[in-house]
């Protein structure tokens, strides 16, 4: 399996000639779903889901399918039948080759007088684990944990306590299009050797367009 890491929360992974890609949202690359097999999108917001960039990757891949929860999926099913299959928490499927399990049913708290949206995270090949906008615990051992490191709902000492609570190999920086260069560092040395600690997870960040095999 290899990684690429896209803008913000996107990532696309291949196995066996096939391609996988979640959330391909408006902060990331407009070309960021094309050429993939299966998207998976966890939620409804923006920098998660662009409407016409699935649209654009479906059309350009007739055998492409989407999976997502209703949110998303009751608004592109129309157009394409028998594409967009609706999932939620506890659904297991194939797709692109991968072995997928949903985990999770609500978006972070931003604010209490935010409603809270539908979410659900994505766990391939019993390996990496995309959260989506939550920090959702999959409750098993995971190798690649997909890490939201910055967001309106989030804090260091929650993402750092995440990342204990998930025990993964390593932990890959992601959601981090609204840091600045001057941020990363400081978010570098926190989830580092020189932080409060994450046990043995190594912390990486990896550049948009970046691939590594996992």
């Amino acid at each position: 399996m290899e990684l690429t890491k896209k803008g913000h929360a996107c990532i696309r992974l291949e196995k066996d000639g096939q391609v996988l890609v979640i959330d391909p949202g408006a902060f990331s690359e407009e070309d960021a779903a094309v050429g993939a097999t299966a998207v998976l999108v966890t939620h409804e917001h923006l920098d998660h889901f662009h409407e016409g960039r699935l649209r654009a990757a479906l059309e350009a891949e007739p055998s492409a399918e989407i999976w997502t929860l209703r949110s998303v999926a009751d608004q592109l099913a129309a157009a394409f039948p028998g594409r967009v299959h609706t999932v939620g928490h506890g659904d297991t499927f194939t797709a692109a080759g991968f072995e997928v399990e949903v985990h999770g049913e609500l978006h972070a708290v931003i604010h209490p007088d935010i409603p809270r949206v539908t979410n659900v995270g994505y766990f391939l090949d019993g390996s990496v684990f995309h959260p989506g906008d939550a920090l959702t615990v999959p409750g098993r051992p995971v190798d690649t944990l997909m890490l939201p490191v910055h967001a309106p709902w989030n804090k260091v000492s929650e993402v750092i306590d995440y990342v204990r609570e998930v025990k993964p190999q390593r932990a890959i920086d992601i959601h981090d299009a609204l840091l600045t260069d001057l941020a990363r560092p400081v978010y570098d040395r926190m989830l580092g050797p020189d932080g409060p600690g994450v046990g043995g997870t190594e912390h990486r960040r990896m550049t948009p367009g970046e691939s590594s095999p996992l």
